[in-house]
C-alpha cells in the first residue's frame, strides 16, 4: 500500500506549499539524528518525514502523487498548455447578489496565495529551562551560568535552508515569470508563484549541513541572573536566548522554570514565611522576649504571659522580597510549648506543688 505523505507531514492535501514546508521543518527539528543520537524510531521517521517532502515539495511530483498515488514516469495532467490552472474555480458566481466586494471575489481566487507570498520572516521557538536552587538563592538572588542546547541560523547556507548557487533553475510552476495566472470563466488574474514565491527561480539544492532547514544545532553556555524572590514555579525570561528565527526572523526566548528547595525549617507561601518554635513552660506561662531566626539573621519577640500552643506572632517585613520591589513579606512565628525534662527530680517536685495549686479542670467546658 503506498505511504500516505500527506499523514506523514500531518498536513491536509488542499495544504499550500510554505505550510508543508514549515510542517517538515517542525518535524525535521523534531526527530533529527543530530538531536536524538542513538535513537532508532527517530532515525527510521527522520527518513520518513525527508521522502515525504521530497514528493510533496515538487509541483511535478505532488500532482503526480495527488493523481496516481505514487510518483513514477507518469505524465502530469494537471496543468493547461497555457500554464494556468482550470480548476477549481467553474461555476463560481460573479454577480451574484450575495452582496459580496470585489475583494472577497480576488481573495477567493487567489488571495491564500498571495497572502504566503508577502510573508515575512518566522519568529524562532521560545525554549523552557528547568533549573533546580537552593532555597536561600531564592530569596537573595544568583548569578550562574547553565549549559543550553539550542537551535542557530546554519552558517553554512546564512539561514537559508539552501545554498544560493547550487541547482538554482527555472520555477517549473511558473516558468521563471515569478507569475501564475488563475482563470474563472471569462476572468483571468495573474498572481505571484506559490512555488518560488515570486522570485522565478527554484530555492536550489539542500544545505548539506543542516539538510534544508536552515538551523543547526548548537550548545553553550550563557550567564543567567536569577532576580531575588522568585519561588517555584517561577519563570524567568531571558530574551534572544531561545531557537533561531526562519528567514531571517527574530529569535524566540528562553524562559527558565525555577524549582526551589525546601528549608529545613523556614516554610514559605507566597511572600511570608512561616516557621515554628518551641517554647519552655515558664516562657508560655510568665511570658518574656525570645530569640528567633529570620531571613536575615535572628531578631527577637516578645511572648505574653499564658501564651498557648499553636497560638502566632507576626513580624513585619520578614518575609521573602517581592520581585521587583523594594517590599517583603512578613514572618509568621507559631509557637508551641515543650515540656520539661521529667528525669530531673526536682522538676517532678515542682510540677506536684503546681498540680495541687491548680484548682481549674481546663476540660470542665467540654462536658465530659
Amino acid at each position: 500500500m503506498a505511504k500516505d505523505y500527506y499523514k506523514v507531514l500531518g498536513v491536509g492535501r488542499k495544504t499550500s506549499a510554505s505550510e508543508i514546508k514549515k510542517a517538515y521543518r517542525k518535524l525535521a527539528r523534531k526527530y533529527h539524528p543530530d538531536l536524538n543520537p542513538g535513537d532508532k524510531d527517530s532515525e527510521n521517521r527522520f527518513k520518513e518525514i525527508q521522502e515525504a517532502y521530497a514528493v510533496l515539495s515538487d509541483p511535478k511530483k505532488r500532482t503526480q502523487y495527488d493523481q496516481f498515488g505514487t510518483v513514477g514516469d507518469v505524465p502530469g495532467r494537471g496543468a493547461s498548455q497555457h500554464g494556468y490552472s482550470t480548476g477549481g474555480f467553474e461555476g463560481f458566481d460573479f454577480a451574484g447578489g450575495g452582496g459580496g466586494s470585489f475583494k472577497d471575489i480576488f481573495d477567493n481566487i487567489f488571495g491564500a496565495s498571495a497572502q504566503q507570498a508577502r510573508r515575512g520572516p518566522i519568529r524562532g521557538d521560545d525554549l523552557l529551562y528547568t533549573m533546580k536552587i537552593a532555597f536561600m538563592d531564592a530569596i537573595n538572588g544568583v548569578q550562574t551560568r547553565i549549559r543550553l542546547r539550542r537551535m542557530v541560523a546554519c552558517s553554512n547556507c546564512k539561514g537559508q535552508g539552501h545554498i544560493q548557487t547550487a541547482g538554482r533553475k527555472p520555477c517549473p510552476t511558473c516558468g521563471g515569470t515569478g507569475q501564475t495566472q488563475v482563470q474563472s470563466g471569462a476572468m483571468r488574474f495573474a498572481t505571484t508563484c506559490r512555488t518560488c514565491r515570486g522570485s522565478g527561480q527554484t530555492p536550489g539544492q539542500d544545505c548539506p549541513a543542516c539538510h534544508g532547514m536552515g538551523l543547526v544545532q548548537k550548545t553553550e553556555f550563557i550567564k543567567v541572573r536569577i532576580p531575588a524572590g522568585v519561588d517555584t514555579g517561577s519563570k524567568v525570561r531571558i530574551a534572544g536566548k531561545g531557537n533561531a528565527g526562519e528567514a531571517g526572523g527574530p529569535t524566540g526566548d528562553l524562559f527558565i522554570n525555577i524549582d526551589v528547595d525546601l528549608h529545613k525549617f523556614f516554610k514559605r507561601k507566597g511572600n511570608n514565611i512561616e516557621i515554628k518554635i518551641p517554647i519552655t513552660v515558664p516562657e508560655a506561662t510568665l511570658g518574656g522576649k525570645i530569640e528567633v531566626p529570620t531571613l536575615y539573621g535572628n531578631s527577637t519577640i516578645k511572648i505574653p504571659p499564658a501564651t498557648k500552643s499553636g497560638q502566632k506572632f507576626r513580624m513585619r517585613d520578614k518575609g521573602a522580597p517581592k520581585i521587583g520591589k523594594k517590599t517583603h513579606g512578613d514572618q509568621v512565628v507559631e509557637v508551641y510549648i515543650v515540656p520539661p525534662d521529667f528525669s530531673n527530680q526536682r522538676i517532678r517536685e515542682l510540677m506536684g506543688e503546681l498540680d495541687k495549686l491548680l484548682d481549674e479542670n481546663p476540660r470542665d467546658k467540654l462536658n465530659v
